[in-house]
């Protein structure tokens, strides 16, 4: 969907435009980005210079070699590291992060696309307990107080149950069934898959 991978077949369409096998960094500026399930982030700069470079990418200021770049996007930048909860570790280089922080940050990162439909690839794999619970915390937010639309795979049903408004459960690539959480929570096919089959539907 985000152009890393081409697809072998069929369309992705986004806003009713046809962005197949568009390259990465223009489906971003199109409102659409992601985070990796493997945290991907620059670890030698700190938390701020992670954010800005990705704010700067977006307003197309990366080529600008007349104007520091300490002097550019600053509140923005700022304003997406509060909204996350890592503005107290602004100035930390990103490698001394915890895998919680460093996975937040990437968010973070996302965030400086300004997109509309963000993906999260496993947003809470390797984290502590503590570190889920903040984590949910914090894609709610978004879904609530940015009115973003998000997307994210995982495989702990019980955080999926959690978040999700709808869910789309997949099998071997294909489809087994997709729909509000009450009635996937009670699917036969997802139960056996998923859930150990039984007749018990989820509460």
């Amino acid at each position: 969907m985000t152009g890393i991978l081409k697809p072998d077949a069929g369309h992705v369409r986004f806003r009713e435009e046809d962005i197949t096998g568009m390259a990465p960094y223009k489906v971003c500026k199109k409102g659409l980005t992601r985070s990796f399930q493997v945290v991907n982030v620059f670890s030698r700069l700190t938390v701020f210079e992670n954010v800005r470079v990705s704010v700067l990418a977006r307003e197309n200021k990366t080529w600008n070699m007349f104007t520091p770049s300490t002097k550019m996007v600053t509140p923005e930048t700022e304003r997406i590291i509060e909204s996350v909860g890592l503005a107290g570790q602004k100035d930390r280089v990103s490698a001394a992060l915890s895998h919680g922080e460093r996975k937040v940050l990437e968010i973070a990162i996302a965030l400086g696309g300004n997109p509309e439909f963000l993906i999260l690839d496993e947003p809470t794999a390797g984290m502590s307990p503590e570190e889920t619970g903040r984590c949910i915390d914090l894609i709610r937010k978004l879904s609530k107080d940015f009115g973003l639309t998000i997307l994210f795979c995982e495989h702990d049903m019980e955080l999926v149950f959690a978040i999700a408004n709808r869910i789309m459960v997949m099998v071997r690539g294909s489809t087994i069934v997709q729909g509000p959480c009450d009635e996937v929570r009670c699917n036969q096919a997802v139960q056996d898959a998923y859930l150990g089959g039984g007749d018990v539907c989820l509460a």
